[in-house]
């Protein structure tokens, strides 16, 4: 990993309709150590068992020192809540299933085949969190459209992802692909070499204003103190762009499990790609039980550290969609952050084995 990734963490039946609780966490969790920032709970039915846990999951969020989001709800009865639900968390690489998606409905439609060869040009390699970048310094490269799903979404490659928005037709037609699939509170902005150039103060940079790998690279390498860092997140972290409410990923997640989106054969190409992803094993896996699998994706940029997905559950427990999101974190290191993740995914899982019949 570049040194400088290290150091500034860089990118890598509705349940949704019958919301009818509503409760600060303050009231459920009297005994939970608040911070300045009221967080709301959404319950979608009152029962005392659920509220318990919305209330641990409030006070596992504590943690954070930031701003949480989660939704978390059992896919087979529709059952489950969330906290700050409806605020706009950064993506990060999260924002890779929505792009998935729009490909494959592309592919379902017709307009592109799995088997297509895309070729990767001169100026979409440069110095990022890419296999391509590791590995290849001159043209010629070709990769199918199915190899490009791989990438993005097990390891997250960022030039496998800003091929594949291409190929998608942009951003605004992931986004515009959302809101067709009733999906308004998603919203993918720029490929991840502008997030990154944006994030990083580059804030001429664009999807039509592209830097060059030359510069591109200058700016990554370039010193920056402590306080300069600071000052990038704090420009960064209220940028509407290339964010998301925990809702609404959460209902992108149910759709696609639901097979309400893509084909039968694009949705489960999709999930099983999901199962295996390769990083965040410390996140949504980190504490669940030996061998639980979770179809997921990860993000992280600056002060925010995601993960997103679908835990199975044991038996005939059914299965939980889970979206924690972490934001304005004062927790430096990503790493440290994680338990977090891990700690919320486990008390949902349990809530939902032990008790969510």
């Amino acid at each position: 990993m570049h040194p400088l990734f290290s150091r500034l963490r860089t990118l890598r039946p509705t349940p949704f309709s019958s919301l009818r609780l509503v409760a600060l966490a303050l009231g459920l969790a009297a005994a939970a150590t608040r911070s300045a920032t009221a967080q709301q709970l959404r319950i979608d039915v009152d029962d005392p068992d659920l509220s318990t846990l919305a209330a641990e999951v409030a006070r596992l969020a504590e943690a954070a020192r930031g701003t949480v989001g989660v939704a978390a709800y059992h896919l087979e009865t529709g059952l489950g809540f969330t906290l700050n639900g409806d605020q706009r968390f950064p993506m990060a690489s999260t924002y890779k299933v929505p792009i998935a998606v729009r490909i494959l409905s592309m592919v379902d439609a017709g307009e592109i085949a799995l088997g297509d060869m895309i070729e990767i040009e001169q100026r979409d390699v440069y110095l990022t969190a890419s296999t391509i970048s590791d590995l290849i310094d001159d043209p010629g490269l070709q990769l199918s459209i199915h190899n490009l799903l791989e990438m993005m979404l097990q390891t997250s490659d960022n030039i496998a992802t800003d091929v594949l928005m291409r190929v998608a037709g942009g951003a605004a037609a992931v986004t515009a692909h959302m809101a067709e699939a009733g999906i308004g509170g998603i919203r993918v902005d720029r490929p991840t070499w502008a997030l990154i150039a944006n994030w990083l103060g580059a804030a001429e940079v664009s999807e039509q204003n592209r830097i060059e790998p030359g510069p591109y690279r200058q700016l990554l390498q370039k010193e920056r103190s402590d306080a300069d860092i600071a000052a990038l997140n704090a420009a960064f972290n209220p940028d509407p762009r290339d964010t998301s409410t925990p809702a609404a990923m959460a209902e992108l997640l149910t759709k696609i499990w639901n097979r309400e989106l893509l084909s039968e054969e694009s949705s489960a190409l999709l999930i099983d790609i999901m199962y295996r992803c390769q990083t965040g094993e410390g996140r949504l896996k980190g504490v669940l039980p030996p061998g639980t699998r979770v179809a997921h994706k990860t993000g992280t940029i600056g002060q925010t550290t995601n993960d997103v997905g679908i835990i199975d559950l044991p038996g005939d427990a059914g299965h939980v969609v889970a979206v924690v999101y972490i934001k304005e974190s004062a927790i430096e290191a990503y790493a440290d952050r994680e338990p977090v993740i891990a700690h919320i995914a486990r008390a949902i899982h349990d809530y939902f084995v032990f008790d969510g019949e």
